[in-house]
């Protein structure tokens, strides 16, 4: 079942608040996913040449000092958080391509969950109440950030598993639905050098969109071409450095709304987790249309 959201700010006091917005809408969307929640939040971008990375560790023991002390001989640190004992923010003085081939080569233990500029992804196997406490949401600010949770059908209750999948820099998708030619579209994608780290339809997704960007497309550009080459139904979420985008299936049987105000524009897979936004009352409400895709910032597609 799953439940998506999606939010981004047009203001300075909602991106202020953004992450204690996104913490409201996801706990909205506990019911429809209970095993695991997950976030993706754009914020405080590095200067040209450095590289975020937010790593995941399957093993709690990680001994993050020597991670970083590693880090820090290889590539240069520049600053880092520790956020539990499973997740780190690393900010190094390298490119991101660079900075991946090391850790798979060096530390192959962890896995990086997103790469980029301004991209960080944050997500565990609990329930999303508990998300929202442990990763302290109502803290964060931002420019737009997305959000998911997850009922499992089709693979484990892992955190690996979970949403937000991100296959480029600053590129991240959640999805809910399900597709039926993500196997041979994965076989493909690794022809034309995508890595996987997971059996996930959305992963494949993700790369696809991420592909079709390296490839000179326009995020517009990328989900449209998602209505030709992927099989199945869905609805995506996608954010990338200073963009946010909606796109559903041709037969569009998930659920979505959308709203928007001066302040903000946001999708969720149910109205009441964009019931608790400021404003919503007074919002313009849509459901978005079949095989239409819909974007803002400078993923918009001018009018």
């Amino acid at each position: 079942m799953c439940g998506i959201v999606g939010i981004y700010s047009k203001s300075p006091a909602v991106s202020d608040q953004l992450g204690r917005h996104l913490s409201d809408m996801l706990v909205q969307m506990g019911d429809r996913g209970p095993d695991s929640a997950g976030i993706a939040i754009y914020r405080d971008p590095v200067a040209d040449g450095l590289c975020k990375l937010s790593l995941h560790a399957p093993d709690a023991e990680v001994d993050w000092d020597a991670v970083i002390a590693e880090l820090e001989s290889a590539l240069g640190v520049i600053s880092h958080r520790i956020v539990g004992p499973q997740h780190a923010l690393v900010a190094v003085a390298a490119d991101a391509a660079t900075a991946q081939v090391h850790l798979a080569a060096t530390l192959p233990a962890l896995a990086v969950a997103s790469a980029g500029s301004t991209i960080e992804i944050y997500k565990d196997a609990i329930r999303p109440a508990e998300f929202a406490e442990r990763f302290a949401l109502e803290r964060i600010s931002g420019t737009h950030a997305l959000g998911h949770t997850r009922m499992a059908t089709e693979s484990k209750v892992t955190t690996a598993g979970s949403h937000p999948f991100s296959t480029g820099q600053d590129v991240c998708l959640v999805h809910n639905g399900s597709l039926s030619n993500h196997n041979r579209l994965r076989r493909q994608l690794r022809e034309q050098g995508m890595a996987f780290q997971t059996e996930n339809d959305t992963e494949v997704a993700a790369g696809y969109v991420a592909w079709r960007l390296r490839d000179g497309a326009t995020l517009h550009e990328a989900l449209e071409g998602c209505l030709e080459d992927l099989d199945g139904f869905y609805t995506f979420a996608v954010g990338t450095r200073d963009g946010f985008a909606v796109l559903r299936d041709p037969i569009a049987c998930k659920p979505a709304i959308m709203a928007e105000t001066d302040d903000w524009v946001a999708m969720a897979s149910e109205y009441r987790a964009l019931a608790v936004l400021p404003g919503a009352d007074e919002a313009r409400l849509w459901e978005p249309e079949p095989a239409t895709v819909y974007s803002w910032g400078s993923a918009a597609v001018p009018s």
